[in-house]
């Protein structure tokens, strides 16, 4: 292995505590979880739970395990996601694979999940998940209502493959998951009672795609011309044509954005427009419902 490519802890027998207290220090000018990036990176290095390291902190790591640990830790001082790390990620407690070429599940978006389940508590619906990357809306949302028809769409085939071998994982594969750039491959006499989507819905000059997670994230997942709006427009549009009589329409937006989503939705005649606010207390998602 190149040496210049492992940072300054280097391998003498080290106990599992003494590597998370040394990676701990290495990476706390850079990540707010620093000793929780630690263990998740051991914990996968080991295939153990982070239990496990609570459990044995004076085990010793072979050489073998800590120059694997170094290669992983490396890419997390580098600034890499621990998400893409290890190409997994919670979402309403469930397991997702991610990878590069989708935006990495957050738990805002959950919001999302628990509002649409908390409203629509019909035994069956219909609901359209657009834009669909991991999978992460529409499985959660098909873990907790299993006889809903859900279809999961996304222009990248990348993130469609990734969405099936989600839903594979899950056993959730009743969603109907499939390519369209937004409604574009939807049969037009398709109608739903709920559509969903976390669309791009940042400006492409913001200043903050310089940082953090984000800087590894497909662009094309988080930008949209017009100031951010042009996907919540161009859906916002073509949903009227998808939506049963009273159908609902969410989106996820940026904490800003909620006031010029609203105005969208009122300029194409939705009614019950309501902004929610994430858990830190930001405005987070706008709903609206149709009626034909």
């Amino acid at each position: 292995m190149n040496q210049s490519y492992i940072p300054s802890i280097k391998y003498c027998q080290q106990s599992i505590a003494e590597i998370i207290k040394q990676g701990q220090q290495l990476l706390a000018a850079l990540s707010d979880s620093a000793k929780l990036d630690c263990k998740i990176l051991l914990a996968f290095i080991l295939d153990k739970e982070t239990s496990y390291l609570l459990t044995w902190p004076e085990k010793k790591l072979t050489e073998v395990q800590f120059q694997a640990f170094m290669v992983l830790f490396n890419r997390r001082l580098k600034g890499e996601p621990i998400a893409y790390i290890i190409q997994e990620r919670e979402f309403w407690s469930l397991p997702f694979y991610v990878s590069p070429a989708t935006l990495i599940p957050r738990p805002d978006t959950e919001l999302l999940v628990e509002h649409i389940l908390a409203r629509h508590q019909q035994n069956t619906l219909t609901c359209l998940d657009l834009g669909t990357g991991t999978g992460a809306i529409a499985l959660a949302l098909a873990s907790e209502q299993p006889n809903w028809h859900i279809d999961a769409v996304d222009f990248s085939n990348e993130a469609i493959v990734l969405a099936q071998k989600n839903s594979q994982r899950l056993q959730l594969a009743q969603v109907n998951i499939y390519q369209s750039d937004w409604f574009s491959t939807i049969e037009q006499d398709k109608k739903f009672n709920i559509i969903v989507s976390n669309p791009p819905y940042i400006d492409e000059n913001d200043e903050h795609l310089s940082e953090g997670d984000v800087r590894f994230e497909p662009l094309s997942a988080l930008v949209a011309s017009d100031n951010g709006y042009s996907d919540i427009k161009h859906i916002a549009k073509n949903a009227l044509t998808f939506l049963e009589n009273q159908g609902a329409l969410y989106f996820e937006h940026g904490f800003e954005q909620a006031k010029e989503v609203r105005d969208i939705l009122k300029q194409y005649g939705y009614n019950d427009i309501e902004t929610l606010q994430d858990y830190s207390g930001n405005d987070r998602v706008t709903c609206a419902t149709f009626t034909n």
